[in-house]
């Protein structure tokens, strides 16, 4: 596995990504309209900021009204998600998620109770 990029919640996706393209010389990856959120990815050569602002309703907005905006999860890819997640409950960590769903940009995705993980939500990511 490697590090694929760092879920941020924002509640200004836009700013943050003018901000942090002037600030890190970063450029748009991609950009979507997913599940009730506006979602921006900037690349960092090595992974990416996504950017997500709650358009309605759901857990970005309470995380944010519980948190306020910050880094919300981290994702590691994977090539094979089912066996990132077969491994993860053979060691006992429980998920939030125990087959892989759709994500942003296409992908599959599946999420790690932080719980279990050291209070860090993590996401495994399959391109």
């Amino acid at each position: 596995m490697e590090f694929d990029h760092a879920g941020i919640a924002t509640t200004d996706a836009a700013g943050l990504s003018a901000l942090f393209g002037e600030l890190f010389d970063l450029e748009i990856a991609h950009k979507e309209q997913f599940d009730g959120l506006d979602v921006t990815f900037l690349d960092l050569n090595n992974g990416y900021f996504e950017l997500l602002e709650p358009l309605e309703d759901g857990t970005i907005s309470r995380y944010l009204d519980d948190h306020g905006p910050g880094i919300h999860h981290v994702a590691l890819a994977t090539d094979d998600i089912q066996n990132a997640l077969d491994r993860a409950a053979q060691l006992n960590v429980e998920l939030i998620d125990s087959e892989p769903r759709p994500g942003a940009w296409g992908h599959q995705v599946a999420f790690l109770h932080p719980k279990s993980t050291g209070g860090v939500l993590v996401e495994f990511v399959e391109h």
